[in-house]
């Protein structure tokens, strides 16, 4: 045991001068001393702490610390609350020690890591969670780019957690830390955590497709060497320092493609992409960047729609780089990459690497739009009266969402989500100016609040102090900001005439003898299935809902008899209950009842999960079903392992859908329907098919007994001929 003790008591050592080494270019003069005190204090604290792989806890913060400090380059504040960030949250330190130890900065950090450390309390929606925590982050960044770390280095040794901590770690990572990476500009580490992601929630994929790229790594290589070739002869002449190579895609992006597109890994043709970085001074990189785009496109035909030029315009996140595709030997297309040493720096640190180059111009543009937008997201969090639900949603979006740009009257550049509109433009100008809009002119011509931007145009927003917003904008409005504002201005409104109401109702239930309490009010808003309480005292006040019509006795004494659910059920359909042993839910000593989810029809083979609903049932779904996957992510705490039983003894039916397409020919439909029917005797319950000159697309739900059965189906079905093209139906949201 003794032995143990200092051999790990080494290893920490060892990390700890690994941290300082890689800390080094960050670090000022009496840097080390603060370190080396936060080493020591976290140490102490979590001396008799252990991680669930039975490894010292200290190695955690470390690991933590160092990738603040190496892969996103943070400093030495960043580095001494990495290796405290559990310390409140696990020890008997307090905020009050950390304080007198370190400082006033430090301490907000920590408080902040410790909330969102705790936000995953069994009695809180996730969602109202995660608002908390992007509250902590708007006030410094550090917070969440700490928390990031955090997350990505539990992510790298999630193996040891149990397969329900793995999945639902693994499904916030995906669903909300990935985003907020690549918010950040960090695509190295979005890039990661979306790949570990993908290998916790459905491993069998992950690994597939990691066999699959690793067997065809070396006709990879060979292309990319012919490739470059041609291209290293011009770049020796252009007399600018440089470096080329071939990188892989992502595994999730690679899975994203096939999904998206509904394609087969050999269909997708872009599994690399060739990055080219060039050491330029600040004043010559922009032109050394075109001129290897000239040199490239004289010697590889370019595809003109694929162009992406984010060196004049970079993104919002500081993202700088010129994109092209061009038409490489044998007739693939290829993806080339061209940035400096700076934009490369800036594309694999983001945020934090602008401090490193804050006297160029775009690295201060990019601090004032990353300012602009934690303001923003500040003041959207603020607004109470937002469901936590929908401002999850809306945020999550916007973090993905491609970019426009268009000007002022004046010539000021404005950023907006593809897809915003004139009204989306006018609120992002100022929240007054889009209240009052009455319409906009775009490049000189008149336009209704619905036009949707395009890049590079001039906007002017027209404006009347008798406008006011109304309900009708929220469909068409794509930022978050626009939404939330109008909902205010309209919730406003409301609450006047709620009000009327409310004194209405009060005094018709103080008549009859009943209580205005949350009780009573709740029992009347699902009664008339409304969304809440305002929204009842609204439809009072307005008149909608006649007072005098509503049968107090009768809604507030009388019980609606409710259906019990069944052991088992396919959903929307009641009827359908049965007895059935087919899963094994949780530790398999309570029998759950529980329901097949429409949205991804599992059947046995499928990798399920399931999960709690509020009325007491066990919704199962596909692991890899995106609401699943969103599920996991806003109340992770209703999750409920689950694992198909043996299948021997069982004889159930499950219903799936398959899309299938191809060219169209003479007795195709016969073909399909003697396979399905005649050779491998599965129960068709529907048939579509569609021709679209001289192809065709079908849909078909067949019933089968479990996974294997519907891949030999599949697999019969695709031996038709070489050109057909047969998968299950894509996993929608519902």
């Amino acid at each position: 045991m003794e032995n143990k003790n200092l051999i790990e008591n080494k290893e920490i050592v060892n990390k700890y001068r690994q941290l300082l080494r890689v800390s080094k270019w960050s670090r000022e003069k009496g840097d080390i001393t603060v370190i080396r005190k936060a080493f020591e204090k976290a140490v102490d604290a979590h001396s008799q702490m252990r991680r669930k792989s039975g490894e010292p806890y200290i190695y955690h913060p470390i690991a933590v610390a160092r990738i603040a400090a190496e892969e996103i380059g943070l400093g030495t504040t960043s580095i001494v609350c990495a290796l405290l960030h559990d310390v409140v949250e696990d020890t008997d330190v307090t905020l009050d020690d950390i304080r007198q130890e370190f400082g006033e900065k430090e301490a907000n950090i920590i408080d902040g890591l410790t909330k969102i450390s705790g936000v995953y309390d069994t009695n809180s929606p996730q969602a109202e969670n995660f608002r908390k925590m992007l509250l902590t982050m708007a006030n410094d960044v550090r917070v969440i780019l700490i928390k990031l770390c955090d997350r990505l280095h539990n992510m790298r040794t999630l193996e040891h957690m149990s397969d329900k901590g793995q999945l639902k770690i693994a499904s916030e990572t995906n669903f909300i830390y990935a985003p907020l990476a690549h918010r950040l500009g960090l695509y190295a580490i979005k890039t990661e955590l979306e790949d570990l992601s993908l290998k916790y929630t459905q491993p069998t994929l992950y690994q597939n497709l990691k066999q699959k790229l690793n067997a065809t790594k070396e006709q990879r290589s060979r292309y990319i060497r012919s490739f470059i070739k041609p291209i290293k002869v011009e770049l020796e002449e252009l007399g600018v320092k440089y470096e080329i190579k071939g990188r892989p895609k992502s595994i999730y992006s690679i899975y994203s493609k096939m999904v998206n597109k509904q394609l087969e890994f050999e269909d997708v043709y872009d599994l690399f992409a060739i990055r080219i970085t060039l050491d330029s001074e600040p004043e010559d990189e922009k032109m050394d960047c075109w001129n290897v785009y000239s040199i490239i496109t004289s010697i590889f035909k370019p595809n003109p729609e694929r162009l992406r030029d984010w060196i004049s315009i970079p993104k919002s996140n500081g993202y700088e780089s010129l994109h092209t595709t061009v038409m490489g030997p044998k007739g693939q297309w290829v993806e080339v990459q061209i940035r400096s040493t700076r934009m490369d720096t800036i594309a694999e640190k983001g945020y934090a690497a602008h401090w490193k180059y804050k006297q160029n111009e775009n690295s201060k543009e990019t601090a004032e739009n990353l300012d602009n937008w934690l303001n923003q997201i500040r003041e959207i969090i603020e607004n109470q009266e937002s469901n936590a639900l929908d401002f999850l949603d809306e945020f999550k979006m916007n973090l993905y969402a491609k970019e426009v740009f268009a000007f002022t009257p004046k010539g000021l550049l404005k950023k907006l989500p593809k897809g915003a509109t004139s009204l989306d433009f006018a609120f992002d100008i100022h929240t007054e100016i889009g209240a009052k809009c009455l319409g906009a002119k775009v490049n000189g011509k008149l336009v209704p609040l619905s036009y949707e931007i395009q890049n590079g145009d001039q906007i002017e927003i027209l404006t009347s102090a008798k406008q006011k917003p109304n309900k009708d904008w929220l469909s068409f409005v794509k930022t978050s900001k626009a939404k939330n504002k109008i909902k205010q201005s309209l919730k406003d409104d409301k609450r006047i005439v709620a009000s009327i109401g409310k004194e209405a109702l009060e005094r018709k239930m103080k008549n009859a003898g009943f209580e205005y309490n949350t009780q009573n009010l709740n029992k009347l808003v699902q009664f008339f299935n409304l969304e809440d309480e305002l929204e009842l005292n609204f439809r009072i006040g307005s008149g909608t809902l006649d007072k005098e019509k509503i049968k107090l006795q009768k809604i507030l004494i009388e019980t609606k008899s409710k259906h019990k659910p069944g052991t088992r059920r396919q959903e929307n359909s009641p009827s359908d209950i049965k007895s059935s042993k087919e899963l094994i839910i949780g530790d398999a000593s309570i029998n759950f009842d529980y329901l097949l989810s429409n949205c991804c029809n599992p059947i046995p083979g499928d990798q399920v999960v399931g999960f709690i609903t509020v009325g007491g049932e066990v919704k199962i779904h596909q692991t890899n079903c995106k609401n699943a996957q969103n599920l996991m992510s806003k109340y992770g705490y209703r999750i409920i392992k689950a694992r198909w039983a043996n299948q021997e003894n069982i004889e159930e039916t499950f219903e799936a859908t398959l899309k299938i397409s191809g060219i169209d020919s003479l007795g195709l439909v016969s073909k399909v329907t003697d396979i399905i029917s005649k050779q491998l005797k599965v129960n068709m319950k529907s048939i579509s098919f569609e021709s679209l000159d001289g192809t065709f697309i079908g849909n078909l739900k067949v019933i089968v007994s479990d996974k294997a059965h519907l891949e030999q189906l599949m697999k019969e079905l695709s031996s038709i001929d070489q050109y057909l093209k047969v998968s299950r139906a894509a996993l929608e949201l519902e």
